[in-house]
């Protein structure tokens, strides 16, 4: 049987999944949700909602885009089956998934500002979550969560995760931009966030030649294991 709380302190289940763009993590996330009866949170979600306000309202420069973000009301779903994200009242569920968003989301993510007001509402949700929540991103394991009983890196090498973010937006943007995407926001987010190797304690899990259901037995294999 799937163990959903902390055996000791009866601290709701939380397993944090980081890794960078196209490693699978937000199929995997989903997946392991709901295998487990788990919320879901995308915490890059929330970076691309404030990119799309940013955008929105022409924003440019640090201080502007903090101002923006940190004043704005960003509401996101965290049931695994029915996603959704709104700011300010606007749903931009879809919106945020545009390659001019993906392209502009670093930008957003790497202002520090802007990362601590959404880890702070990243850790009231994870805090809010009853019966326990399955968060993915790229600092979950090392600052939203370092505490999560479950922690792992999720890697690919970069071809595969070129191919996987081509295949998701589905002839949206070429290769060039695809390519652009996937290897220059993860150089740039690296600058504010450690997801490129795992800290004490994470599990990595390298999921080039494994399927998506591959993936998710192994989280959930992890997530099984009776606590020390």
């Amino acid at each position: 049987m799937v163990t959903v709380t902390d055996v000791q302190t009866e601290r709701p289940l939380v397993v944090a999944i980081d890794g960078p763009s196209g490693s699978g993590k937000s199929s995997t996330a989903r997946g392991v949700a709901e295998r487990l009866g788990l919320a879901y949170l995308d915490t890059g979600a929330m970076y691309r909602a404030g990119a799309w306000l940013v955008a929105d309202q022409n924003l440019s420069g640090p201080q502007e885009i903090a101002e923006a973000v940190c004043a704005a009301d960003i509401e996101i779903g965290t049931d695994p089956g029915d996603f959704w994200i709104r700011i300010d009242g606007t749903d931009v569920t879809t919106a945020i998934r545009e390659p001019r968003i993906s392209q502009a989301v670093s930008a957003v993510a790497t202002v520090q500002p802007v990362r601590d007001a959404l880890i702070d509402q990243q850790r009231e949700l994870i805090a809010d979550a009853e019966r326990g929540i399955v968060v993915e991103g790229r600092d979950i394991t090392t600052v939203v969560a370092p505490d999560a009983q479950v922690r792992v890196l999720l890697v690919a090498d970069p071809q595969a995760r070129i191919a996987r973010r081509e295949a998701e937006l589905a002839g949206a943007a070429s290769t060039a931009e695809v390519t652009d995407q996937v290897i220059r926001r993860d150089r740039d987010d690296s600058t504010v966030a450690a997801f490129t190797e795992a800290a004490e304690g994470v599990t990595v899990i390298d999921s080039t030649h494994l399927g998506l259901a591959e993936v998710i037995d192994q989280i959930c294999s992890l997530a099984e294991k009776p606590t020390p």
